[in-house]
This record gives C-alpha cells, sequence and structure tokens, in this order.
C-alpha cells in the first residue's frame, strides 16, 4: 500500500470505529449502520490477524468460530432479520432507502475475501463507500433516494475499469497463485488448510476432504488423469495445437484440493500452468453463476434475492465504460491471453436442492435493461473470443457427489468414479450404432409417455455425401466426462413440437412441469408448476432459461446412452440431484441457447470413424457470418427427459420409414442392446 493509500486507509479505519459510539444518524437507519460498522470493523481485525500470520495458528475448533462469525448474518436461520434481505432491509428502512443500503451491504460482504487476500485497494474503497453513504445520513439528515442512489451508482462507474482489469488478469496471469499455492504447499491432511481461501466452509467440505485423504495414492491419481487426459484428448479429437498454449483454468469447489493438487501436476507435464481464481466477488463481475473456485454457498437465497442488482446502475453509459474495460484489459493482456487454453472444471453435486421463494423487494431489471444485459453479454463474449479464440481453446468437465448426499455418499462415490471411466471404446462401438441409424433420417420424432407429454419432431441438416459426413458427434470421454451420448446441432426449419420434463434441476434451480413449446426450432411458449401465478412460472423461466431473451433456438438434440448412471441414480435415488454433466448421458436431452459449436463453428470436427460432422452450425448462429451480434446468446443449457418417461425415439426417413431406436424406455436398435443390461438390473 503506498503512502497516500495508507493514509486514506488509517483515516478511514479511524472514522469507522467511531461510529459505534455515535447517535448523530436518525431511526431506524442507525442500526444499520452500527451493525454495518460492527461487521467492518471485524473485518478490520481480521485483515489485520492475516497480515501477522496468526490466522495460520488457530486450531481447527478457532478456525470454524471464526469462519462462522463472518458468514452468520446471511445464513438461512438468521436471514430472514438481516439488511442483507431486500425484504427485511424494505421493512425496516423503507422501500425507496431499505433496498439501497442492502445493496450496500451485500458488496461490503466481499470484505472477507479482500481481507484474506490482502487486496488492499478493494479493502479501501469498500470502507470509503460505506463512509460517504453514511455521511448522507448524518446530523440527523435522511438523504433521498437519488442521493443514495448516485453514490451507489458512481461507486460501481468509477471503479468499473480497475474491477474489471482485474479480473481479465485473473483469468489469464498464473502469477496470481493464491489458490495455487495453498494447494501446493498445504499439509492436506491438516484440515485447516480449507479456511485460509477465506471461503464459506462447513462440514461438507471438511468430510469432502477427509474422504479424499482416505483415498491411496493411486487412485487419486486416477482420477486427476481422467480429468487431465480427458482435457488432452479434446485438443486431439478437434485438431487443436495444445504445444502452442501455456496455461490451464483450474475450476472447483473446495474439499477437492488432493484431487486438484495431483491434477496440476500432470497439467505442468503437459506444459500448462494452473491459474485458478475465486468466483466473482465484486457485483460489477458477478454472474447468474458462479465460475471460478469457491466454498460452500451460504444461503442460496441470498444469492437469488439480489441476482439482478445490476438493475441498480445498469444503462447505456455503463455498458459502454464495460465494455471499453474489458477490451482494455484484454489489450493489456493479449499476450497472456492468446496462451490460454481454456477451463478444466470439476462440478459436484449432492447438495440440497434448491427452491427459490419470491423476494417482494429484489430489485428487478427494466426491459430496457433486460435488454441491455443481453447486449453487453453478447459483447464482452465477443472479446474475449477475440482474444481467447474459440478455434484455439478447449474444455473439459467432470464431476462428483459431495456428502451431503447421503449415508451412502463413499458408495456413490465409488460408483461415480465407476461412471468417469466406462469402457470408452465399447460406448464408441454402441453410439456409432445410433449415429448410423441417425444418419439415415431427416428428422427425428421424440415422444413421451404416462404423465409426460413431449411430442416434439426435430430436424436434420441433409448430408451431401454421407460417406464422408454425419450429422451427430460420437460423444466418449474427452472434454465431456463421463461418456454416453450422440448429439447434433439441428436445422431450425421444421423443429416443432413440445418438449415437456415433469420434474428437473437446471443450474441448481428445480422446475415442475417444465413445458416448452418449439415453432421452427424457436421458443413460442412455456410454462411450469413452481408457483400458484402463471405470470410468476412465465417470469420465472424467462429469467433463469432464457436470460431475459424474447425466445431462445434448439442449440443442441442429443440422445444420452449412460445406462449406467442412470441406474445408479434410481438405486440411491438420488436422479434430482444428478448434476447436468451426468444426467444429460441418461436420456434424450435438448439444450436452448447456442449451439455445441458456439464460437467454433468453422473448426472442422471429426468422428472416430473418420467422417466430418458437418451439423455445426443453425440458421441462427450461421448469422455469424453477418452479424455477430445476432448469432450468440451466451447460454446453453440442456434439458433431459429421463429413459422412464420417454415412450418412443423415432428416426424419420425421406421415403417415409421409421427407425426405432428406443421403445418403451429401452434401446431397441440393434446393436445397442447392451445398454438395457443397466435398465432391467432395475427391474431385478
Amino acid at each position: 500500500m503506498d503512502e497516500l493509500a495508507k493514509e486514506r486507509y488509517d483515516l478511514a479505519v479511524e472514522r469507522i470505529r467511531e461510529i459505534r459510539e455515535e447517535k448523530t444518524v436518525a431511526k431506524p437507519y442507525l442500526d444499520f449502520f452500527k451493525k454495518t460498522a460492527g461487521f467492518l470493523e471485524e473485518m478490520i481485525r481480521l485483515r489485520d490477524r492475516v497480515e501477522a500470520g496468526e490466522m495460520k495458528k488457530l486450531s481447527l475448533e478457532e478456525l470454524r468460530r471464526e469462519n462462522t462469525q463472518c458468514y452468520q448474518d446471511i445464513l438461512p436461520e438468521n436471514y430472514p432479520t438481516s439488511y442483507a434481505s431486500p425484504d427485511y432491509a424494505a421493512k425496516m428502512l423503507g422501500e425507496d432507502l431499505g433496498v439501497l443500503l442492502s445493496f450496500l451491504y451485500t458488496e461490503l460482504r466481499g470484505m472477507i475475501v479482500y481481507a484474506w487476500e490482502q487486496k488492499n485497494w478493494d479493502f479501501l474503497v469498500g470502507l470509503e463507500l460505506f463512509l460517504q453513504v453514511y455521511s448522507e445520513f448524518e446530523d440527523g439528515e435522511v438523504p433521498t433516494r437519488e442521493n443514495v442512489r448516485k453514490i451507489l451508482y458512481w461507486y460501481v462507474n468509477d471503479y468499473c475499469q480497475e474491477m474489471v482489469e482485474e479480473r481479465v488478469r485473473q483469468a489469464v496471469d498464473p502469477s496470481l497463485d493464491f489458490a495455487v499455492k495453498i494447494i501446493k504447499d498445504a499439509d492436506l491432511k491438516d484440515l485447516r488448510y480449507l479456511y485460509q481461501f477465506g471461503e464459506y466452509v462447513t462440514e461438507e467440505e471438511e468430510k469432502t476432504a477427509a474422504f479424499l485423504n482416505t483415498l491411496p495414492e493411486e487412485e487419486i491419481t486416477a482420477m486427476a488423469c481422467t480429468y487431465t487426459e480427458g482435457y488432452r484428448i479434446g485438443f486431439i479429437a478437434t485438431g487443436k495445437d495444445l504445444s502452442r498454449k501455456k496455461t490451464v483454468n483450474i475450476r472447483y469447489v473446495l474439499g477437492f484440493e488432493r484431487m486438484i493438487r495431483a491434477a496440476i501436476t500432470q497439467f505442468e507435464q503437459m506444459g500448462l500452468q494452473p491459474v485458478i481464481y475465486r468466483s466473482a466477488v465484486h457485483m460489477v463481475n458477478k454472474g447468474l453463476h458462479r465460475i471460478g473456485y469457491y466454498g460452500a454457498i451460504p444461503n442460496p437465497q441470498f444469492d437469488y434475492d439480489h441476482r439482478n442488482d445490476i438493475a441498480l446502475y445498469l444503462d447505456d453509459d455503463f455498458v459502454s465504460r464495460k465494455l471499453r474495460a474489458t477490451r482494455g484489459a484484454y489489450e493489456t493482456y493479449k499476450e497472456l491471453a492468446g496462451v490460454h487454453a481454456g477451463p478444466a472444471v470439476v462440478e459436484i453435486f449432492g447438495e440440497r436442492p434448491f427452491v427459490p421463494e419470491t423476494c417482494e423487494y429484489a430489485m428487478k431489471l427494466t426491459e430496457k435493461q433486460q435488454k441491455l444485459k443481453v447486449h453487453m453479454q453478447n459483447e464482452i463474449g465477443q472479446i474475449t473470443n477475440r482474444y481467447i479464440k474459440g478455434e484455439e481453446r478447449s474444455f473439459t468437465i467432470i464431476a462428483y457427489p459431495v456428502p451431503a448426499i447421503g449415508d451412502q455418499f463413499e458408495e456413490i462415490f465409488r460408483e461415480t468414479v465407476k461412471i468417469n471411466t466406462l469402457d470408452y471404446n465399447l460406448y464408441q462401438q454402441i453410439q456409432q450404432k445410433l449415429i448410423d441409424a441417425l444418419d439415415l433420417g431427416t428428422s427425428v420424432h421424440i415422444l413421451g409417455k404416462g404423465e409426460n407429454r413431449t411430442d416434439l419432431r426435430v430436424q436434420l441438416h441433409k448430408l451431401e455425401d454421407p460417406e464422408k459426413q454425419t450429422n451427430f458427434e460420437n460423444c466418449v470421454a474427452d472434454v465431456n466426462i463421463p461418456v454416453g451420448e450422440v448429439f447434433t446441432s439441428p436445422k431450425l426449419a421444421g423443429t416443432n413440437g413440445k418438449l415437456h420434463v415433469t420434474k428437473v434441476y437446471l443450474n441448481e434451480l428445480q422446475y415442475q412441469n417444465l413445458e416448452l413449446d418449439f415453432t421452427d426450432g424457436k421458443i413460442t411458449d412455456y410454462t411450469c408448476t413452481n408457483f400458484d401465478s402463471e405470470e410468476e412460472n412465465k417470469k420465472y423461466i424467462r429469467e433463469n432459461i432464457l436470460y431475459h431473451h424474447p425466445t431462445l433456438p434448439m442449440g443442441e438434440f442429443a440422445i444420452g446412452t449412460n445406462t449406467t448412471a442412470y441406474r445408479v441414480a434410481r438405486e440411491y435415488g438420488i436422479e434430482a440431484k444428478l448434476p447436468i454433466l451426468i444426467a444429460e448421458k441418461t436420456g434424450p436431452h435438448f439444450a436452448v441457447g447456442d449451439t455445441c459449436y458456439s464460437w467454433a463453428e468453422d473448426t472442422k470436427v471429426y468422428n472416430p470413424d473418420g467422417k466430418e460432422i458437418i451439423a455445426r452450425d443453425n440458421e441462427v448462429s450461421i448469422l455469424r457470418k453477418e452479424d455477430v451480434s445476432k448469432a450468440y446468446f451466451g447460454c446453453h443449457t440442456d434439458i433431459t427427459i429421463p429413459y422412464d418417461e420417454l415412450g418412443a425415439i423415432l428416426v424419420e426417413t425421406e421415403d417415409g420409414r421409421e427407425i426405432s431406436l428406443i421403445q418403451d424406455g429401452r434401446f431397441v436398435l440393434a446393436g445397442t442392446e447392451e445398454l438395457n443390461k443397466e435398465l432391467d438390473a432395475l427391474e431385478k
């Protein structure tokens, strides 16, 4: 910290400490400022103790208490009477100012991270923001809503450049190694290391880490190898040159450090340094989903209530400012961006499903802001792709359960390891049988059964040279682990009908009786039965599946073949807890949004049999040739119909024949019967 910043910091700390003794603020605002100042004092003490090395000397029990203290205000049992809740803040402080002060309190919670990482600039501007707002309430004055809004608005805009630039740097610069050092250097058998990240930690993360500590080194190495080899093979399968790359972004959830340490070693042997950054903390950089590493989620309802806080400052000026900052940041770090290979992601599943409650005073985006947000996200995607080129990068994703999945966690974990390492060659051969049949068709008819009302016809691209071309990718275990699907980007014209699932979890949110109607491949109507009000049901889907787009195209049609995963899910009763990564392999699925080949449609892709997959574009993505802003949506959400809700999948040929792939939830195409063994085992 330079001398001027140190002077500013000392003055801010001194002023914060005076507030608890002051009574110059009118009620009911006094309580808010005293409690928030108290929180900031705790953060100042935490920062000082981290700097002095004191936190590394605490016992495990002491670290648990300190960690809980930092997050207790937003935990579910305390949230209803926390100023972090927009509804409570509005009730106690009035609708106009309460919602703004709830925003302020939420932004200040980032101080926990800044204390642990010793991010002095971020810490300082947070203290100064609080004091600036506090000054508006001194001497019994009650400022107008607009005065407070302007302070928060200009805080975001004034610091947008620094915040965005730092975020871009975090994504590509391996010298920012706060997390890497912990993973590589800590004694992972001493669970105190988990608390050095500055994330919320519960017994779940401790149990995960403790369980991994019981596994032999060769098993940890094998788990990491499945993950890193999938990443490497992804480059080979798409004809991309991994040797030109120098960094890989590792994303994971705390508790898996022993596997991540092994993965770092394996990636380094490929010539890749790890880039491991935390999920975004500043509101400027936050999105709907966590991208980066993170710990336990203290309260999903808190996150859900603040998902649209961007409404406070989202306007044309902010969009211009953020896009300018993003372009400038990537230009500054263009050399690092050019050698970045893409993300390697470890997902988790088994957490308690979250069904959100309506928050009356949560901020809401206007229709104009919804369009602005879509525009901004599209533009940022284009900027990113210019510097971290889609045709040169790849990715991989793998998933493992966490203890919250139930008493049989260890058995489920070992079953998941088996699922992630199923016979590559066997599935490749079986899936080729499906592809050969699918390539004979002009369309595919999917029908539900029982309570499932799906009746959908998916149109396929025409193969000009069937001897050398195919519509479907034979997906085994590379970028998308585990094995088990054949997929295509369907033709939109002629793709019509209804997709229905009785219950599904998408991005940690539950949907009951989700229905999407398609006309020429685009969503024309949608509903669910989560809420009593049809308006609320549509709003829920519009925000969390359509992401405020007026419609989305069908970007993918696939048939999942991983009946082992389906059997394990049914036997252990964890169907609702499977991540999309595994769930999409347990039946046909349909993705809305971008195609499977988003930003890399011009890169030729081949199946193991040598045929080129020509269905990489649809009528929307091809618009990139004329106006790239019309081609992409920045989302790709998979919706799976489980086998037991599936009546039939029929390939329809040009001469009017039907080739049956699945009937009554069973594979019936010759050469695919092996997949039924796991399904039959469920009935014994």
